[in-house]
């Protein structure tokens, strides 16, 4: 029972977390720089960070610690397997989204693309989500996988799954940096440089806290072993043919056979 009950404090914890993280992203794109538009001018650009960081971080983390929930280790997991690759497919459709907005801001003011270490992380990043989604469906959602191949690709599953969360983080605290050394320099547009921590630094620099918090949070979830799915023998639930055979009864020569066909989920 404590056992679950700091499972759930932590998971309660990640929700907030996750959550404050949409917020300050929003409202520092509403509130200090501008807005939002879909025109190629820098208001296109301010949706990079809010697609980026709400599909790439938080509905990823969202969805990677959905099999932990103890609520769930009593159903079927077929169905929290479905919740967990739309969730993850959600988030690539915003992560997408929010390569489209920078790379069309770039395009219409002819600012070359892909030159920062920001970028190289965070396309990288996309690329592995994109094969890392594709490889679970294949492997754990299409019926006809062997059960043999789940078991062996589930730990890289988890495994490469951290890596991307962590790819994810890195590339948007990168990205937040960086942008705040472009709008905050002495005497552009009255701003004051990013060295003097004006309110914007203050905020965003939090908000770049909430985003690493919101991480760690997640992986402990994953990472502690007691937190688990109880039923291993769900890692190759999947729906697989089981032939029984049985003989009629009052054959006494034991030819006569009935075949049983079993699909088993």
């Amino acid at each position: 029972m404590a056992n679950r009950l700091t499972f759930y404090i932590f998971f309660l914890l990640c929700l907030c977390l996750g959550l404050l993280c949409v917020v300050f992203v929003t409202y520092w794109n509403a509130v200090w720089r501008g807005g939002f538009a879909w025109d190629g001018s820098s208001l296109q650009f301010n949706w990079h960070p809010v697609f980026m960081v709400t599909g790439l971080v938080v509905l990823y983390g969202f969805a990677a610690v959905l099999y932990r929930i103890p609520y769930t280790w009593r159903y079927d997991k077929t169905p929290w397997k479905l919740l967990h690759a739309g969730t993850l497919l959600l988030a690539f459709i915003f992560s997408i989204l929010g390569l489209c907005a920078v790379f069309d801001f770039h395009n219409a003011n002819n600012t070359p693309n892909l030159y920062s270490l920001h970028s190289w992380i965070g396309i990288c990043t996309v690329a592995l989500f994109a094969l890392q989604w594709a490889a679970g469906f294949s492997a754990f959602l299409l019926p006809w996988t062997p059960v043999d191949i789940r078991k062996v690709t589930k730990p890289l599953h988890v495994w490469m799954g951290s890596i991307i969360l962590v790819m994810s983080i890195i590339s948007c605290i990168s990205g937040i940096n960086e942008k705040l050394f472009f709008v905050l320099k002495a005497n552009v547009n009255g701003t004051r440089p990013y060295a003097s921590l004006p309110p914007e630094a203050v905020f965003v620099n939090t908000f770049g806290v909430l985003i690493v918090a919101f991480g760690l949070v997640v992986l402990r979830i994953l990472y502690n072993l007691k937190w688990q799915r109880p039923d291993p023998s769900s890692d190759g639930d999947g729906y697989r043919v089981s032939i029984i055979i049985k003989r009629l009864p009052g054959s006494s020569s034991g030819c006569i056979f009935v075949v049983v066909f079993a699909l088993i989920t």
